[in-house]
């Protein structure tokens, strides 16, 4: 197996693999191409659901338009948040609930925790998806919820050789839950886990992943 070239998270963000994905773009909180239907279950229901004040992260959230709808629906003081590279393209402005924050998730951090956070199909263009899993963990309300799409096949040792059962089996015992079917992670209430990786790079020549979309190659090593 030829040992994969790999890059840094700034050369990784420049390469059109993740610049140039159109994940989120369009999609929205219910319906066919929508976030109930790709996490399984409706965010707007159980934001609405929490005694007071609503908070919802959403990391590579694309346009937004999830976060708009919702907002639409939710109290008035309301917070959800979008982080996204590329940024909104919603040539709308966005409601006075939502906020919109073009940066890189691998560094950005919020000054608050959120009682939803999601990632839907945003891991399969992070470099250190680890690292960033170990990090969100932190921003949830104690009763708070994380759910997010992870391919397993994309998380590989220095050599390239497969690296995903130790990561899920290290991710579980974290706290997180992995459905294989689904390719969800899910993780509730706030803790600081340290997972036994080392992160070394990404590779953005991968290729196509389990959604037929060229995606990145994680690459880790023995602490």
């Amino acid at each position: 197996m030829p040992k994969p070239s790999l890059v840094s998270v700034s050369t990784l963000e420049r390469s059109t693999v993740v610049a140039n994905n159109t994940m989120n773009r369009e999609r929205g909180l219910a319906g066919v191409n929508s976030y109930a239907r790709e996490l399984g279950f409706d965010p707007l229901a159980r934001l609405a659901a929490r005694p007071a004040a609503p908070s919802w992260l959403d990391l590579c959230s694309g346009e937004g338009r999830a976060l708009r709808e919702a907002a639409r629906a939710l109290p008035g003081d309301a917070v959800l948040t979008g982080v996204d590279l590329v940024g909104p393209l919603a040539p709308v402005p966005a409601p006075p609930t939502v906020t919109e924050i073009v940066a890189s998730v691998s560094s950005w951090t919020p000054t608050r925790t959120y009682d939803l956070i999601t990632c839907v199909h945003g891991l399969h263009y992070i470099g250190d998806q680890l690292g960033l899993l170990a990090r969100v963990a932190s921003w949830l309300a104690p009763d708070g919820l994380f759910t997010a799409h992870f391919d397993p096949e994309s998380v590989r040792w220095a050599d390239g050789s497969a690296a995903g059962r130790a990561a899920v089996s290290a991710l579980r015992s974290a706290g997180f839950r992995y459905s294989a079917r689904h390719h969800r992670l899910t993780l509730e209430g706030a803790r600081e886990p340290s997972l036994p990786f080392r992160y070394l790079g990404a590779d953005p020549a991968a290729g196509p992943n389990y959604t037929g979309r060229p995606a990145v190659g994680s690459h880790y090593g023995h602490p």
